[in-house]
């Protein structure tokens, strides 16, 4: 299984076989040179793509051969584009989970609020979800995921176990934050990439097509598109024989400590 700490014993591996044999028979310097780049290239997919499980076990979607999705948004509650979403999800009786940034939570409580008494399930997104978060220290990250803890605990008396990284990056220092928290990473196979197709048609074509048992899809409820193409996506999952359940069903998990 390619690791971080698999990643690294094979590296020092043929990092010390390029010494030996650099000192032996006079390997270029370059050969350095493009080890480094294939170890810098190992560590950018490890650290972007969440399902790669480099530096931690990340859970992104079921297995199941049931016809069960579950929906997920992230960056919320955002008083623009939450009301609508909450309205359809309402409209159509499904259930979702929301991935919250714990400052937000605070500005927007009584939308923080009517999201769980709608009955969705609400998730750790950070308190800042600051643009460097990934190159806060552990400490630093911890104590950020522990304010969006105290956040939602003062308004709605819940912990949640489910934790989202900003941005779906993770390396060493949020492993640790993880561990200190104990949380439960949870990722996606489906992303909507809904921040950036602005096009309602183009981005229901996209999503629908990628629909498999067990999957988990991300949204955003920050995207002007989301809302807009929320109910017909609705309409061809059921239509296609799939269910959409919450998060915590699907993925057989407790949400909150």
């Amino acid at each position: 299984m390619l690791n971080f700490r698999n990643t690294n014993i094979v590296f020092i591996v043929l990092l010390a076989a390029l010494t030996g044999c650099h000192i032996l028979y006079g390997l270029p310097f370059y050969s350095y040179i493009i080890l480094s780049f294939v170890y810098s290239l190992l560590l950018f997919w490890g650290s972007y793509f969440i399902g790669s499980n480099f530096y931690f076990n990340v859970i992104c979607s079921a297995k199941t051969e049931q016809k069960q999705i579950a929906i997920s948004f992230d960056d919320g509650p955002f008083p623009e584009f939450t009301p609508q979403v909450l309205q359809i999800l309402k409209e159509n009786k499904v259930p979702a989970a929301f991935f919250c940034i714990g400052k937000r939570v605070q500005e927007h409580a009584e939308l923080f609020q009517q999201v769980i008494a709608e009955g969705h399930l609400i998730g750790n997104h950070s308190y800042s979800h600051h643009l460097w978060f990934d190159l806060f220290s552990a400490g630093k990250m911890a104590a950020d995921l522990q304010a969006m803890d105290d956040a939602m605990k003062k308004i709605a008396g819940l912990k949640p176990r489910l934790f989202r990284p900003p941005y779906g990056v993770t390396n060493p220092n949020l492993k640790k934050a993880v561990i200190k928290g104990n949380y439960i990473p949870i990722g996606w196979n489906i992303r909507s990439m809904d921040t950036v197709i602005k096009n309602e048609q183009k981005l229901l074509e996209k999503v629908t097509r990628l629909l498999k048992p067990g999957a988990v899809v991300l949204f955003h409820d920050t995207a002007k598109a989301t809302p807009g193409m929320l109910s017909a996506f609705i309409r061809q999952v059921k239509d296609s024989g799939y269910e959409i359940v919450r998060l915590d069903k699907l993925l057989k998990l407790e949400p909150y400590a």
